[in-house]
């Protein structure tokens, strides 16, 4: 995750927050404030929200980074969703339930073919069983 597309991501918050502080600007032009509020007020909402938004990259950031580096190190990947820690954030929590909902979807899928082979092995084993009986007799 870049930190360029992430910011592409949340380029409709930021539109919005510039609107916000302009329509705040405009609300205060008929007070009697001095130009230090004036400025003071945009520039602490802009840097706080800059602020939330570093540290939600760099929180994502780490997260992804450490699937990745872990989806590299695996020889069996159907093995993440046992492996990554639980994430402190709503979309990491929904990604992680996600793939454990597709993990147990792919486990049932292949405890379906292994029962159809085994009942295939089964019927094969009681057909051959059923054909030596006549041909030992004779």
């Amino acid at each position: 995750m870049s930190i360029k597309d992430f910011i592409k991501d949340r380029i409709l918050l930021t539109v919005l927050l510039l609107l916000a502080i302009i329509t705040i600007e405009i609300f205060l032009i008929p007070y009697p404030f001095g130009k230090f509020i004036k400025i003071y007020i945009p520039v602490v909402i802009t840097c706080l929200y800059l602020i939330g938004i570093a540290i939600e990259y760099f929180i994502k950031q780490r997260f992804y980074k450490r699937i990745e580096n872990t989806l590299d190190e695996l020889d069996e990947k159907y093995l993440i969703t046992e492996i990554i820690k639980e994430p402190n954030f709503i979309e990491g929590k929904l990604l992680k339930n996600i793939l454990k909902q597709i993990d147990k979807s792919m486990l049932e899928h292949v405890n379906k073919y292994k029962y159809k082979q085994e009942d295939y092995k089964e019927y094969i084993e009681l057909w051959i069983h059923e054909i030596k009986i006549p041909i030992a007799s004779r």
